[in-house]
């Protein structure tokens, strides 16, 4: 079981045109729309296989961070199927489109202005920690926690880079550093012909806490966008 309240840091620190930015901010969901937004993925019916709200969001950071942009045609099959399948024609997936539009517009907007966005990781809940008494053990659980709690969104991120991989066509050099960032929190058995990659994340120190893990996640995303050439919006 997780909480449906992401987990927060509080404030962080060209190629595709744009028209001036006049359009008012997007709302920010409240916790009421991300448990709305779960409930339409999970009535997607088999044999698809539909992201879930905390890989949605790390699949849009991916999205939004191609050097092309990526029109919603193309990545919205990606929501409700991992293959991209065309749903059936019975299923009304308007208002589920429309929230993840919603989180697109929220995302890019502050992406495109590198500002602080609070991630759709969800805090585990108490019956899911298990703690030891030793001090060593309780500080290898708060790794594995924060490991367990981002993975879904990272998992949702590499999705996405991996259905659009203009970004890992640039410059590796560029890249490696916050790839890294993200990229850690998988099983290194999961990273393939990277050897840079790996090297990278052999010598990263493990993030103290959930709330530095989530950071990481942020700063990667915005340190990628600039790698991108994403356009900066005022």
């Amino acid at each position: 079981m997780t909480s449906r309240r992401p987990a927060s840091r509080g404030g962080a620190g060209a190629g595709r045109g744009r028209a001036p930015d006049v359009v008012p901010a997007p709302a920010p969901f409240d916790d009421r729309e991300i448990e709305e937004l779960q409930a339409l993925l999970d009535s997607v019916p088999a044999p698809f296989e539909p992201l879930d709200v905390a890989s949605l969001d790390g699949f849009l950071c991916g999205v939004i961070v191609q050097p092309q942009l990526v029109a919603p045609a193309r990545w919205l099959p990606y929501v409700t199927d991992v293959d991209g399948r065309a749903l059936p024609d019975g299923f009304d997936a308007r208002r589920l489109h429309a929230l993840a539009l919603r989180r697109d517009a929220e995302l890019r907007r502050a992406i495109g202005r590198r500002t602080w966005f609070d991630p759709w990781v969800f805090e585990l809940d108490d019956e899911d920690d298990i703690g030891d008494d030793d001090e060593q053990g309780e500080a290898d659980d708060d790794d594995r926690g924060a490991v367990d709690a981002v993975y879904p969104w990272v998992a949702g991120f590499v999705a996405a880079l991996e259905t659009f991989p203009g970004l890992l066509a640039g410059d590796e050099a560029a890249l490696t550093g916050p790839l890294a960032l993200i990229y850690r929190h998988l099983g290194v058995d999961d990273v393939e012909d990277a050897d840079a990659l790996l090297a990278e994340i052999e010598i990263l120190e493990p993030p103290a806490d959930l709330g530095a893990a989530v950071e990481e996640l942020v700063r990667a995303t915005l340190l990628l966008a600039d790698v991108a050439g994403v356009p900066r919006e005022r």
